[in-house]
């Protein structure tokens, strides 16, 4: 196998195989390694839809050899550090791979461990997790008999940040069906200030939070998990705003501790782990202050090296990670890619920011979040053709689009480096 290649990426992810098959679209002489320990990929979106019971999770893997494009060099193994100066990555078996052009996308890494109490609370059963094993979130909920359904998210950024209260919704809906509503708290806890930041949708959504009489909880940062006792430790992540006044014989049995912090009991617990980049990226030069790729937001070219780019979930970017994002990602890099090899200079194309969360609110029902670096709401003119006028409000064609339209975009088109 080679040691060499013209662009080398480090990724399997949907980053990585995208950039890949479209580069070759481009020019099928590039020469292209891969590196990727994983033998599987995974369509990560539908496990919201796993968690609630409405998809089936083994149709969410395919194997990591049917994804790789045709002549595109695998080398599966991890990379453990790099050698900017001589433009090489170390491997953990495979020696040093050298590149000419470096594709960082390894995307992000779960850190539980962030979280007092939270390795043990998921190692347990005790507390479930969408990000990691959704098909425990169902049974979950679909073992739940009451009491205070509790669903939270840290303060670290995260994959799909809309992801939490997805299943938030779909829990509260599925007790609703299943006549749980009136014995049920089903509480969601964010340390944001909002439960979106884009108008439209904020709006639509605090009306779906009135229709389960869910309970908001801003400003509430998980610290701690007590998996004996089922009870979330939360920190008040903004003292100077007004903090409920919590009695002791309250509906959900909250209780202040002093020092801003909060205690809930439950009977079901949903979290999104904490989430970091990868360890080698984390102990790299290449990182910015927050400990994530450092790379120009616009052109994804690394701050300090002009032969390497970084993209989805890896990248320092003022927006949300989600595939949507990589999807308009993806060119860019490519471009600019192209472009430098052929008369040294970088690509016209530039990236605005756009990511996209399609926000289930319940089983058949679905909002779609789409916007740029500015928050400004984006929604795509195509949403026409499905006879989605507007698609801030909640809509049953949009939950068909999230659970067949999307996985169907994915593998047959964006792994293809079709354009979508």
């Amino acid at each position: 196998m080679s040691t060499h290649f013209q662009v080398l990426i480090i990724g399997g992810g949907t980053a990585g195989i995208m950039t890949a098959a479209q580069l070759l679209k481009k020019n099928q002489s590039i020469s292209i390694g891969i590196i990727e320990p994983a033998e599987t990929h995974y369509y990560q979106p539908a496990w919201t839809l796993v968690g609630g019971g409405t998809y089936d999770f083994k149709k969410t893997g395919r194997p990591m050899a049917s994804l790789i494009p045709s002549g595109v060099n695998w080398i599966k193994d991890y990379a453990t550090a790099f050698n900017t100066e001589n433009n090489f990555v170390k491997t953990k078996t495979s020696g040093h791979i050298k590149y000419d052009y470096l594709v960082v996308a390894p995307g992000l890494v779960m850190a539980p461990e962030m979280i007092e109490g939270l390795p043990e609370a998921l190692e347990k059963g005790v507390a479930c997790s969408n990000y990691t094993d959704p098909e425990h979130t169902w049974n979950c909920i679909k073992n739940f008999k009451g009491g205070n359904a509790l669903f939270t998210q840290p303060i670290t950024p995260i994959k799909c940040g809309g992801a939490p209260q997805k299943i938030a919704y779909l829990a509260a809906d599925y007790f609703r069906k299943n006549n749980l509503s009136n014995k049920s708290n089903v509480i969601f806890a964010t340390p944001g200030s909002v439960i979106f930041g884009v108008k439209p949708i904020r709006e639509t959504l605090m009306k779906v939070i009135g229709r389960y009489g869910m309970h908001f909880k801003p400003y509430y940062a998980p610290i701690k998990i007590d998996a004996d006792h089922k009870v979330v430790y939360f920190k008040h992540t903004a003292p100077e705003e007004n903090m409920c006044v919590i009695n002791e014989d309250n509906e959900l049995g909250e209780t202040a501790t002093g020092d801003e912090i909060i205690k809930i009991p439950f009977e079901l617990l949903h979290i999104a782990p904490p989430q970091t980049a990868p360890k080698f990226i984390r102990e790299s030069s290449l990182v910015n202050d927050a400990g994530w790729l450092d790379v120009d937001h616009h052109s994804l070219q690394h701050n300090s090296h002009a032969n390497i780019f970084g993209l989805g979930d890896v990248a320092g970017l003022p927006t949300a990670k989600t595939g949507a994002a990589i999807r308009k990602q993806v060119p860019v890099v490519v471009d600019n890619i192209i472009k430098l090899m052929t008369t040294q200079m970088k690509g016209d194309l530039s990236y605005n920011g756009y990511s996209s969360c399609p926000l289930v609110t319940g089983y058949g029902k679905m909002t779609l979040a789409e916007f740029d670096y500015e928050g400004n709401f984006t929604p795509d003119p195509k949403l026409k053709r499905m006879f989605v006028f507007n698609s801030e409000k909640e809509h049953w064609r949009l939950w068909m689009f999230k659970k067949f339209g999307l996985p169907y975009l994915y593998w047959n088109k964006m792994m293809k480096g079709k354009e979508v």
